[in-house]
């Protein structure tokens, strides 16, 4: 029997050695873990790939956590896109965890995150719990509102933990506010410039396509999506400028955890052989609407560079923190 053992820190792939031991007669490989630098409190998603370690079927492989004598069985995930990659969360301690892999059935818990799609939403849940809804149908603006306003492939809302709405669409003062979402604001194609974040000067706007993905298990929930990023042309017609695929993946909380991670990847490509430039502005690309019970009264801003609401606009940071009060709750 071939024994392998790998040494991951983070997400990163460290070390890989191969060795025949009679010892473990089940066991694929040994896998170590040093997150000691990391949040302990705060769960770490860590992947490795399957493929360099096995071949066998990961209906007949098992994670096992290795604290001393005591063996836990870990829920994972297999990820298979090209090539098949491990995913699991760790709890971060002060010493090197350690899991094995092995031959045997797999932890399958009876209940787990979820992602549904129905009526135009893609909703990813935990457990009675809303998480996040993904909106690829068109929405349209209140009646007697100009309908340039219309726009699919947006997400809302984006909830707490606890269940409050962080996200919020169609504001009165800003109808082509979609909660998060993706448009880009002075854009030059085919020698024009071009606007996909104000709808209302109907020069552009962006669109969902179809769905590449939607997937759920025990460790996350995600969901890929095609949008075209569309150029309104003077003489009528319509063409696409730019094609994204947009990749959301939710990890399952654990019991009484008070947070969750949203990991939102966003690749643009030209759709044509003409290129598309992107000049600086002072807004554009992702964009967040908060809801609209938080104000400079109750909420607040933080970022990594020590800046607030007051002089945050325009910086650049490693992180953001956006919290405040909604109703008689926090988030």
């Amino acid at each position: 029997m071939m024994l392998n053992s790998l040494r991951l820190t983070c997400i990163s792939f460290i070390a890989f050695s191969a060795m025949l031991t009679p010892l473990y007669a089940q066991r694929i490989a040994t896998l170590e873990v040093d997150l000691k630098k990391r949040t302990p409190d705060k769960e770490i998603h860590v992947q490795v790939d399957l493929d360099a370690i096995t071949a066998l079927p990961d209906s007949v492989i098992r994670l096992i956590e290795v604290k001393g004598n005591k063996q836990t069985p870990v829920a994972y995930q297999v990820e298979n896109n090209g090539k098949r990659v491990l995913h699991w969360l760790v709890k971060p301690s002060l010493a090197t965890s350690i899991f094995a892999l092995e031959k045997g059935k797999p932890l399958k818990p009876a209940d787990h995150i979820r992602a549904i799609r129905e009526n135009g939403e893609l909703t990813i849940s935990n457990g009675n719990k809303n998480l996040l809804r993904y909106n690829y149908k068109t929405v349209y603006p209140p009646k007697g509102i100009d309908t340039a306003f219309k726009r699919s492939g947006f997400i809302h809302p984006l909830w707490s933990p606890h269940g409050q709405e962080l996200t919020r669409i169609q504001a009165p003062d800003h109808y082509h506010h979609y909660g998060l979402w993706n448009p880009w604001t002075h854009v030059v194609f085919e020698g024009d410039t071009v606007d996909f974040w104000n709808l209302k000067d109907r020069k552009g706007t962006v669109r969902f396509v179809d769905f590449v993905a939607v997937n759920a298990g025990p460790v996350y929930a995600e969901y890929q999506t095609l949008h075209d990023h569309v150029v309104f042309k003077k003489d009528g017609t319509e063409k696409v400028a730019l094609n994204e695929l947009q990749s959301v993946r939710i990890f399952q909380p654990q019991k009484g955890q008070d947070y969750y991670i949203a990991d939102i990847t966003i690749q643009l490509n030209c759709a044509t052989d003409e290129q598309v430039l992107l000049k600086e502005y002072r807004y554009g690309g992702l964009g967040w609407r908060a809801t609209e019970k938080w104000n400079k009264e109750n909420s607040e801003t933080l970022t990594s560079e020590g800046k607030t609401r007051k002089d945050a606009d325009g910086t650049k940071a490693r992180w953001v923190i956006l919290q405040g009060k909604i109703d008689d709750d926090y988030a």
